[in-house]
């Protein structure tokens, strides 16, 4: 573990390597699981703020969603969650003409018809956030629905953190985020030939 101002950050940030491929997976991150995605303070306002933006790219489905319960909903462990059709998918989510799953949110931002990007769980992903007490926890959540992101991101020699380094600044800040590589450099190996143990990848 690593310690950046009120944060613990997992090593396997440094360890893990990361790139979403998209052309692979299809976004189905935004369609497995069982509960919507974790909000921060502010944003499920703010998801009701831009819904008339992007109500046409949602699915019939997700719309009656929305008018029955809202945009989001209260978990079984007591978190604010966006709200989710049939046990599934995100009610955010959209599917292109190519079979896709795509973010209204986002895609709405990239048009420039919005100003929020999405919410910052899903920005984060595959990096999940909790606050305990005095400190904040930084852990990489490894999912199966993923393995070829971390084939991917193996392939490149891209570590977790540097490919989320948007959302990782966005959530942390610039100073922080420095913080960060200066620890990788101190974390890499030694000239000795010793190696850290990685997780198997892909």
């Amino acid at each position: 573990m690593l310690q950046i101002d009120n944060t613990i950050v997992s090593l396997d940030l440094f360890d893990e390597c990361f790139v979403c491929d998209l052309a692979t997976c299809k976004g189905i991150c935004c369609v497995e699981g069982d509960a919507g995605a974790p909000l921060e303070a502010g944003e499920a306002d703010k998801l009701e703020e831009i819904l008339p933006a992007v109500w046409d790219d949602l699915s019939d489905a997700a719309r009656e969603v929305i008018r029955r319960q809202g945009v989001c909903y209260v978990d079984e462990e007591g978190d604010t969650v966006t709200s989710i059709v049939d046990g599934r998918e995100c009610v955010f989510t959209c599917i292109d003409a190519d079979g896709m799953c795509r973010c209204a949110v986002e895609k709405a931002y990239r048009e420039g018809r919005i100003d929020f990007y999405k919410p910052v769980s899903c920005h984060l992903y595959p990096v999940r956030v909790h606050r305990y007490g005095g400190f904040v926890a930084v852990n990489y959540h490894r999912w199966e629905v993923c393995r070829c992101a971390r084939t991917l991101g193996g392939q490149l020699g891209v570590p977790v953190y540097r490919f989320l380094k948007e959302p990782l600044v966005r959530r942390f800040g610039e100073a922080w985020y420095r913080q960060m590589e200066i620890a990788e450099q101190e974390l890499k190996p030694h000239e000795t030939g010793k190696s850290r143990n990685h997780h198997d990848r892909g």
